[in-house]
């Protein structure tokens, strides 16, 4: 049965495609997520979450972690955006940071959430960093290697302009789509209840491990120093909208669990 959904999910969002920076996923590429997630959230769910938002939508506060970059007091949560791993590795086999990183992040948040002791101050904060989180691991290069800081060390020229992989896959294809985040949402594929149960299942390490086979295409699609521009975007830009709505969709998955 889960080789099935697996099928499934690669079937449907692979058919047409061959193959530590500021704004990651971009502020379009988050709001975009955040904005399919709301789409997919349940009556009870949304309730629940309006409430400790004031009313913002995910969209909004979709960007919430990396604007406090910016204030000193919330430096612990830095290395929560990302985690390093070398492509012939797993989760498990990789060498832990001891400040954290996006899975701990994530799950730490998922059970501040949960706890019925936490105060409506910390869920907020929490809820907020989580809604950027789940969109920060569907970004590939999150989940890259520490030698080249997630192919933030990857020079590459981008329409002649010098840039790196990371910045690329963060917000130059999303940017060179002319798109706003509404327009990617809308735009986002057809999926059927079968499909969207296929992205749902599995664990947050079988979801690491999924989108970490997508990180090794990355690294394979470009010769560092070499100019891309609009057939790296054509052959690649629909992995950027996939990645976009199926963090939109688990995002959902999460916070319908927590809040239900």
């Amino acid at each position: 049965m889960k080789l099935k959904l697996f099928l499934l999910i690669a079937t449907f969002f692979f058919t047409k495609s061959a193959t530590e920076d500021a704004f990651f996923w971009g502020q379009n590429g988050h709001r975009a997520t955040g904005e399919i997630a709301e789409s997919h959230l349940n009556k009870r769910a949304k309730r629940k979450i309006d409430k400790l938002l004031n009313g913002q939508s995910l969209a909004f506060v979709s960007t919430y972690a990396d604007e406090i970059k910016s204030d000193k007091a919330y430096s612990e949560y830095a290395s929560w955006h990302y985690v390093n791993m070398n492509l012939d590795e797993t989760y498990a086999t990789a060498a832990k940071n001891t400040k954290g990183d996006l899975i701990t992040g994530i799950n730490t948040c998922i059970a501040v959430l949960k706890d019925k002791s936490s105060s409506s101050e910390d869920k907020s904060f929490h809820l907020k960093m989580l809604i950027h989180l789940v969109g920060d691991l569907h970004q590939p290069m999150h989940i890259g290697r520490k030698e080249d800081k997630g192919g933030n060390s990857v020079k590459v020229e981008w329409f002649g302009k010098r840039s790196n992989l990371h910045a690329v896959w963060d917000t130059k294809m999303i940017e060179g789509w002319n798109m706003s985040y509404l327009e990617l949402a809308e735009s986002a594929k057809k999926v059927s209840k079968e499909q969207i149960a296929a992205i749902e299942a599995g664990t947050l390490l079988d979801w690491v491990a999924e989108i970490h086979e997508v990180t090794k295409k990355v690294y394979n699609s470009v010769d560092a120093n070499k100019g891309i521009s609009y057939r790296y975007s054509y052959d690649h830009f629909d992995i950027v909208r996939d990645q976009l709505q199926i963090g939109g969709i688990r995002l959902a998955k999460i916070l319908n669990d927590i809040f239900s």
